[in-house]
């Protein structure tokens, strides 16, 4: 079967972003844990949580790095698959694309200052302080970014005449009702997910019997915030869910398999659905969805079937949205068994079953995001643009979008083994004890 040229750049671009989002998140999430560690590492004079934090930032760099270019691609490929979106909307949220970019170097700037000039300050605290603006540069790429994926589910800040775009107020779109449940959750997300990537990190270690009082005292900060973090995300997700409900009802219905405008709707988890939009083996949590969309059992949560069938996303993105949470669920229980089980002294580096599940809670949070992007953007469906353009409109016409598809896709795998060899590269047979006792042989910081 042939592909016509739109299905080829959705796919190109979804590729893309779910390639991306990896890095992306990490990219927003590892600097605070940076910052933290130093921040321990310093007040109590412990050279293994400073080594801890100069581990995580040489890391931190190679996925920066490979970041960048996904990101390149992003930019190069919304010009060039959707030149009619860019026509009609580029100029409406060029502020916050450009924003992102200086957000960016902004970081790039002191992160190449943090890393060389580690040992350099005789006052530790001065080095330590510039790890706030590689954090604020994180979070403020994370903003801009995210604020223009809120506009293309709640366009605003423009006027359509006759195909022109006029009266634009680049303020008004940028901070539209979407952005900021938005930028919450993807924030937290991040914060989140890092957490767990590090903690999956380290319990792995543990299991490999290389585990150490170094590795305990990174499992704890990461558990820590882990549960902190995925606290977070569930707020957010729950402000998520009543912005939907009241702006873009159709992609709640369609996530919750919700038909039927009414009150005290129930909230359906897991389950199938046929061609008749009969649901079976489906798990029921009565009034919970009008309570998730207006905190009472009597809001009243608009059906999908009050919109034009060609306006409805497709019915499978009930899978991302239980898969996403499903993530989040386990993400909570799994921080929380561990915190309890420290607290009461019982737990250790032999406790494997708990380890284990420490480990698959990293890749199972990256799985999480990328779920929560497909939520976000195939529940928009059939827009680019919600009311404006449809996703065929704002796609090129050209016929060589496939061998950019084959080209894209080699630099992805490309990538991702270059990435992945140069992290195991570096820090294989670099156990972090040995640099302990290398830059700080009087077991000091001082």
């Amino acid at each position: 079967m042939e592909l016509d040229s739109a299905t080829l750049s959705r796919i190109l671009t979804a590729s893309t972003l779910m390639f991306h989002a990896i890095f992306a998140t990490i990219g927003v999430g590892i600097p605070i844990f940076i910052m933290l560690a130093e921040f321990l590492g310093i007040k109590r004079k412990d050279p293994q949580l400073l080594i801890l934090a100069r581990r995580w930032a040489r890391g931190y760099t190679i996925t920066v790095a490979v970041g960048v270019v996904t990101g390149t691609a992003i930019g190069l490929q919304l010009s060039l698959l959707w030149p009619s979106f860019m026509q009609l909307a580029g100029q409406v949220i060029a502020l916050p694309l450009f924003m992102e970019t200086f957000a960016f170097f902004f970081e790039a700037i002191f992160l190449g200052i943090y890393l060389y000039t580690w040992d350099r300050f005789k006052n530790r605290w001065l080095h330590w302080l510039l790890t706030i603006p590689i954090v604020i540069g994180s979070t403020l790429s994370a903003f801009f970014i995210t604020s223009v994926n809120a506009f293309m589910n709640f366009p605003q800040g423009f006027e359509l005449v006759n195909g022109e775009t006029v009266n634009i107020d680049p303020l008004a779109a940028m901070f539209n009702p979407a952005t900021w449940p938005k930028v919450f959750h993807v924030v937290m997300s991040a914060y989140m997910t890092a957490a767990f990537i590090l903690a999956a990190i380290t319990a792995f270690a543990i299991l490999r019997k290389k585990g150490t009082e170094y590795h305990k005292k990174a499992l704890r900060i990461t558990m820590i915030a882990g549960l902190v973090f995925a606290a977070g995300t569930a707020l957010a997700g729950d402000l998520s869910a009543k912005y939907l409900a009241e702006h873009q009802p159709e992609k709640l219905a369609a996530a919750e398999w919700h038909f039927e405008t009414e009150t005290n709707a129930d909230l359906i988890l897991f389950g199938t659905i046929n061609e008749d939009r009969e649901i079976s083996n489906a798990i029921r949590i009565p009034g919970m969805l009008s309570f998730l969309a207006g905190n009472s059992f009597d809001t009243e949560v608009t059906g999908l079937n009050e919109f034009p069938e060609d306006e409805q996303p497709p019915l499978w993105v009930h899978y991302a949205f239980d898969i996403m949470v499903g993530i989040g669920m386990y993400s909570l229980l799994i921080a929380g068994v561990f915190i309890i089980l420290m607290l009461f002294k019982r737990f250790n580096e032999w406790n494997k079953p708990l380890l284990w599940g420490i480990v698959a809670s990293g890749p199972l949070a990256m799985i999480a995001i990328e779920c929560g992007w497909v939520l976000a953007e195939v529940g928009r469906q059939p827009w680019i643009l919600r009311g404006y353009m449809r996703v065929e409109e704002g796609a090129t016409t050209s016929g060589d979008v496939g061998i950019a598809l084959a080209m894209f896709l080699l630099l992805y795998g490309v990538l991702a083994v270059f990435c992945v060899t140069v992290l195991i590269k570096m820090f294989k047979n670099r156990p972090p004890e040995a640099e302990v006792e290398k830059r700080y042989p009087n077991g000091t910081i001082d």
